[in-house]
Formats: structure tokens, C-alpha cells, sequence
């Protein structure tokens, strides 16, 4: 018996599209996604990169889906009100699904449609917050209370990771109601083959930017603002470039509002690069052109890391400081990667202080070994077995 499955989410991500695909492709699951911020057909303005963005990989090929119309005075997924879809709950109940799916109850019109099919319809969400920010006794008690009362629109939930489960128990949801469909990339697409040999265009590139091969190389990619603390790590490199007798050389990829800011703090520094923001297809490049991944996010707000996922897809291990959410899951100190404390350049340092080219080498072997797990494949037959 077929058994059909709404989705509702905001607008076509490379990290969710190709398992909506993939679902689609499954025998007995009828598939449909409805995207509700209708503004992002031909892409979008990223307020944090400040430019706009348009996928250079396909989003919207293998699978039902449709833009609702998004009437939202300040349309984005950046607050409460940027969703509000009028449409969104007929839409729905014309399609009349067995499941629906919702990324992100904050917006609006998606925690409208929670509490509307509440007991109509099986309820699944799918979210990657977590419990690592500190906050306060009264912010933690309201919190509480506010997000065990928006979970009992919830039947089942698919959990990323540890962190993340950890977050859906504080807040009242049971062992029985919680689906591992851990958060995962393409990761074939970030492995080198015989047409695409990532590896040696990773080679060339590092010659044109003034990278030998003998140069231990630490690469950060992502958006420059306070919650990746990027700083942290400009500083931790620069310091241990003055006491230690190997130098690092430090590549930062991306934009945001941080930027001139980095780049007055290592104007005079020659082992500090910036890149520009980078498209889907060049990433399997981007991430072989360092030896190893650093994200040092100090929060608030930062889920999962993606971007580690990446890296480990390209051979390369990871170094995260313990705000980050896959820390627990993905992150085995001297085998894929390490941890250190958040906000603490000590601790970077004596993380830097361990990396060779050889170890770097070994732990993106293991890393490969451990995303494979991590895939589009796993999260389909979670939804497979549990809808």
C-alpha cells in the first residue's frame, strides 16, 4: 500500500534535496514537497554572505514539489514571521497525505500546519538544535516550557545526531518517538573518480595561491560572522606560528560581516589566505586544498556543522571546538579529527601543536571510513521502516 508523505520545508538546499530524490525513487512512498518561501525560485539573498545565491547543482530535478506563495512582508527563514503562507494548509489537504514532514516550527505558517493536522495526520519533524549554549536559569526554564508545549504537535521526530536527541528528550518527546536519519551531504559527490580528479586539481590550485606541498595547510570554510569565531582561529594560527618551529599556513573561505575585520587582523600576515565564496561544484576542491578542517563556532546557535560532513567526504579529518553538535558523533580525538573547548585559543593551539602532514593524512582516511555511514541512503530507510 502506498503511503504518501508531505514535506514541509523553506527552499531547495543541496543537503536535503538529494533524499527528497531519493525518497521519490522508493517503491510504496509517494513523495511531495511544498516550499514556502516562494521568494527563492530563482535563488536568494544569504544576509549573512550578504550576496545572492543560485545553486550551481541541480535541486528540484526527481521529485514532486511546489513554491506556495509566501506573502510575508520581510520574506526568510531568519524569523517567525518571514513564512506565512495563507495556501499552505488547503495545499496540503488537497494532496492529503498519510505523513507531513516539517522543517522548522518557529516560521510561522509551518507551526500552523503542526497544529492544524495534529491528530488529522501523523506528524514527523526534523530540526538539529541542541542543548550546548549556556543560558541562564530563567531563559532555560522558559525555553522548557515553551518548547515542551510546541512538541506535542510532534508524533515522531528524525534526529541528526547525539546532541540533537538529547535536546528532543529534554523537551518531553519519548525514546519510542525518536528516528535516527542522521545529517549527511553527497558524498560521492565530494570523492575524486577518473573524470573527476579533485585531488590534483586541489594540487594546481595550491601552487597558485603559493601552497608547496610540503606546507601543513588548515582550511576554514563557512560564513565570517561571531557565531563561527573564525578569530579565534586567525589568532590561535598566528600565535602558534610565533613560538612553534613548523609554520601553518591558514586558507579562510567565504564572506559575512566579519570580513574586513579578518583581513585587518592578518593584513600582514604571508600565511593567511582568503577565498571568496565558493559554489557547490568547486567544494570537493576547496576541501582537499588544506590538510585538515577547522570550524572553532563559539554559538550561539550553531547546530550540526555541515561543512565537517564535507570534509570528511574529501578524506580530510576535522577539527571542532565542543559547541559544535557533530563534535560527539563525528570527531574521535587523533583518529578523525579533534575537540577543544570553545572560545579557549590555549586549546586550539595544543591541537595545532599536534598536527603533521602525516597525521592529518591518516585521520582523513578514517574519516572518509566514518561519514560513509552518514548518507542519504540511511536517512531513506529510516523513513522507509518507520512511515
Amino acid at each position: 500500500m502506498t503511503k504518501k508523505l508531505a514535506i514541509v520545508t523553506t527552499h531547495p538546499i543541496q543537503y536535503y534535496a538529494p533524499w527528497f530524490r531519493l525518497l521519490a525513487e522508493q517503491p510504496n512512498i509517494e513523495v511531495k514537497v511544498f516550499y514556502t518561501w516562494s521568494q527563492t525560485k530563482e535563488g536568494f539573498i544569504d544576509r549573512t554572505f550578504g550576496e545572492k545565491i543560485v545553486w550551481d547543482i541541480p535541486l528540484l530535478d526527481g521529485y514532486e514539489y511546489e513554491f506556495v506563495d509566501n506573502v510575508s512582508k520581510e520574506p526568510g527563514s531568519h524569523h517567525k514571521n518571514g513564512i506565512i503562507c495563507p495556501d499552505l494548509i488547503e495545499k496540503i489537504s488537497l494532496w492529503n497525505p498519510d505523513t507531513i514532514l516539517v522543517f522548522g516550527w518557529y516560521l510561522k505558517s509551518h507551526f500552523e500546519v503542526m497544529r492544524y493536522f495534529k491528530n488529522k495526520r501523523e506528524i514527523w519533524f526534523r530540526g538539529d538544535s541542541n542543548l550546548l549554549d549556556d543560558l541562564n536559569f530563567v531563559k532555560k526554564l522558559l525555553r522548557k516550557i515553551w518548547l515542551t508545549y510546541v512538541y506535542k504537535f510532534v508524533d515522531k521526530v528524525l534526529y541528526v545526531g547525539e546532541n540533537n536527541k538529547n535536546y528532543y528528550l529534554e523537551y518531553g518527546l519519548k525514546e519510542n518517538q525518536l528516528i535516527f536519519a542522521p545529517h549527511a551531504i553527497d558524498n560521492r559527490r565530494f570523492e575524486s573518480s577518473k573524470n573527476l580528479n579533485y585531488d590534483e586539481e586541489a594540487i594546481e590550485w595550491r601552487k597558485e595561491l603559493g601552497l608547496f606541498e610540503e606546507d601543513l595547510v588548515v582550511l576554514f570554510v563557512g560564513k565570517f560572522e561571531p557565531k563561527k569565531n573564525p578569530e579565534l582561529l586567525i589568532s590561535a594560527v598566528q600565535e602558534f606560528n610565533l613560538k612553534a618551529e613548523k609554520e601553518i599556513k591558514l586558507v579562510l573561505i567565504g564572506s559575512g560581516p566579519l570580513e574586513s575585520q579578518l583581513k585587518h587582523l592578518a593584513s600582514e600576515d604571508e600565511n593567511i589566505l582568503f577565498l571568496p565564496f565558493q559554489n557547490q561544484s568547486k567544494m570537493p576542491i576547496v576541501y582537499r586544498l588544506g590538510d585538515i578542517l577547522c570550524l572553532p563556532s563559539q554559538g550561539p546557535g550553531e547546530t550540526w556543522g555541515l561543512v565537517v560532513n564535507e570534509a570528511m567526504a574529501s578524506s580530510r579529518g576535522a577539527i571542532v571546538s565542543d559547541k559544535v553538535g557533530s563534535a560527539c558523533d563525528l570527531v574521535e580525538n587523533g583518529l578523525t579529527g579533534y575537540v577543544f573547548k570553545s572560545n579557549e585559543g590555549i586549546s586550539l593551539i595544543q591541537v595545532l601543536n599536534q598536527l603533521t602532514k602525516t597525521n592529518c593524512k591518516e585521520m582523513g582516511l578514517r574519516a572518509h571510513e566514518k561519514i560513509d555511514t552518514y548518507s542519504f541512503n540511511y536517512i531513506v530507510e529510516a523513513i522507509k521502516n518507520s512511515i
